[in-house]
């Protein structure tokens, strides 16, 4: 489905692409003179960069080695009885960053093992594996794609845990229920085009895909695997170098099921104009907002069919993001209807994160970043229970480069969820967790 939508989204902005040379297949005789336009983050569909300072400019590297790391977790099956245990992992990684005049290319893959000491029975195979690639088609049509898979027994399972992504857009990116131990597959991918057809003018088209699957729902009571699919296409104008104004359209379909609880299907449209301000080439202001559309469908009950639920929701929110030398900055809000991630059906949800990266030292590096979010489940609370609730996490860590190849991490998360009506949540809502991490790591330029 992801390379489907890559080739519909590229066909779609081929014909503009080739409008823009002659039939001798010469560039036009007056490019434009300003900078290239940006997308803003409404509708880029990309997280803020967390790297600090020079290292986001580095490129044209291949980097490999090995983690270890280790977790104790308070509260690791859930329940009416918290089972403490302590895991092991380990990841074998690769990592290959290429760029050239028109093509960059980000690849990461992190297959590992997971351990428990208590709960062995849910020792896990683990997969990360992320690639991300941004392509100039020409001078002003750019592609952007990337796809993220992760396979493990714990959302925390993943190398960049407690990184902080935070995204500037709204819809589709509702943050996952936490679960206990149990095996879970969550993938990620997102495409998208767009097209700078004048000087102050774009337009563009993307489309995502995210599943979030549990393997064995027999340990995650009330929760319920989840598909998104979603696509927009926007306008966006520049009055002046620093503002940029417009609109996007976007259609969600949103689908729940389980073995218990069924299936529940969304349908949303929406329209939101958008803002953005770029005082500088660092910092970045963005608001939304506008109405949106529901329909929701979910089966029978008792052999009777329950009615949809049709309603109107305003789709509002904002974000800021600054990037330094030496601290980056990221917050965002929304208030959307998008998947439930892991609950019995779409939400209407207000969904709020925070990330700092900041350097405190040339070796030592420190990170918190944080997460709240409220969703009410759409539709029928006779159909598998309201699933209502509210989440709250927090993630801090500090890195240290213990020379040129070594470097430790230590760092404390603390998750609070309160669903009543989700058995695995209800007895035991909150998890804390502490972990080390070891990681050994080479890396080689390319082409030099």
């Amino acid at each position: 489905m992801f390379r489907q939508a890559c080739l519909t989204l590229v066909l779609l902005m081929a014909v503009p692409a080739l409008a823009q040379t002659d039939a001798g297949g010469t560039q036009p005789a007056s490019p434009f003179e300003e900078p290239t336009m940006l997308t803003p983050p409404p509708v880029s569909g990309q997280s803020f960069p967390t790297a600090l300072g020079s290292e986001g400019e580095r490129a044209n590297y291949l980097r490999y080695g090995v983690s270890f790391s280790s977790a104790y977790t308070d509260n690791a099956l859930g329940g009416s009885t918290p089972v403490s245990d302590v895991s092991y992992s380990i990841w074998p990684t690769i990592a290959l960053d290429e760029k050239t005049s028109t093509l960059h290319t980000v690849l990461t893959y992190a297959p590992g093992f997971t351990f428990y000491q208590r709960t062995s029975s849910r020792d896990e195979a683990d997969q990360n594996f992320s690639i991300s690639v941004t392509d100039r088609l020409s001078p002003h049509v750019t592609l952007t794609a990337r796809d993220g898979l992760q396979k493990s027994s714990s959302v925390f399972n993943q190398l960049d845990y407690g990184s902080g992504g935070v995204s500037g857009g709204a819809g589709g990116g509702n943050s996952p229920i936490i679960a206990p131990v149990s095996p879970m597959l969550n993938n990620n991918a997102n495409v998208g085009v767009s097209y700078q057809f004048a000087l102050n003018e774009m337009i563009g088209a993307s489309g995502t895909f995210t599943n979030l699957h549990y393997l064995d729902s027999s340990q995650v009571s009330g929760l319920a695997d989840g598909t998104t699919q979603s696509a927009s296409v926007f306008y966006s104008y520049r009055p002046s170098r620093m503002h940029y104004i417009g609109v996007n359209y976007q259609y969600q379909r949103l689908v729940s099921s389980s073995s218990t609880i069924g299936e529940s299907e969304t349908q949303t449209h929406a329209i939101q104009f958008f803002y953005t301000l770029y005082p500088t080439s660092r910092l970045s202001l963005s608001v939304f907002g506008g109405p949106q559309h529901s329909n929701t469908a979910q089966g029978a009950l008792g052999g009777l069919p329950l009615p949809p639920a049709i309603a109107w929701n305003p789709s509002v929110g904002g974000s800021v993001a600054w990037q330094g030398n030496s601290t980056n900055v990221a917050f965002s809000y929304s208030h959307a209807i998008s998947g439930g991630g892991g609950l019995s059906g779409a939400a209407k949800s207000d969904n709020a994160s925070a990330s700092v990266q900041q350097r405190i030292t040339r070796t030592l590096n420190g990170s918190l970043s944080g997460y709240y979010g409220r969703n009410q489940v759409l539709g029928s609370p006779l159909f598998g229970g309201s699933n209502n609730g509210h989440s709250i996490s927090f993630t801090g860590s500090l890195s240290k480069q213990l020379g040129e190849h070594l470097n430790l991490q230590l760092g404390y998360s603390r998750v609070h969820q309160v669903y009543s009506d989700v058995p695995v949540l209800a007895a035991t809502p909150t998890v804390n967790r502490e972990f080390i991490n070891v990681a050994y790591t080479f890396s080689r330029p390319l082409g030099r």
